[in-house]
């Protein structure tokens, strides 16, 4: 069975070790050939917009923007629908490769047969 990975990160520059976990992650999978799934969710939204990941700093972590450009090549990226609303977001001010995209679709990712889902 083949399997997939869904991850949600929720955490932006008020988390960012938890934030550059859950690309790190991402990057990985998709490296080890697992097609991966990101969902810029919470604070994480602002990362669908240009330039937001160049801005983002960790020590000892690598670039964000590198593990971004990683998933847009090779995976899904996704904005939460609420998410991007909230923050004044619209489809015309992402990413090229960013997708706006709601809960149900969310569901539907994680609901199918061979899916791990992780939540950061």
């Amino acid at each position: 069975m083949a399997r997939s990975l869904v991850i949600k990160v929720t955490a932006g520059a008020d988390a960012p070790e938890r934030c550059n976990q859950a690309f790190t992650v991402a990057a990985a999978a998709l490296a080890a050939g697992v097609p991966v799934s990101l969902w810029l969710t919470g604070e994480s939204s602002w990362f669908a917009l240009p330039g937001r990941a160049k801005e983002f700093s960790l020590a000892e972590a690598p670039p964000l923007q590198d593990l971004l450009d990683a998933m847009l090549a090779g995976g899904r990226v996704t904005l939460c629908t609420q998410c991007a609303a909230r923050r004044g977001i619209t489809v015309d001010d992402l990413i090229e490769g960013v997708r706006i995209a709601g809960a149900s679709t969310f569901v539907e990712e994680i609901l199918t047969d061979g899916t791990q889902a992780l939540v950061y």
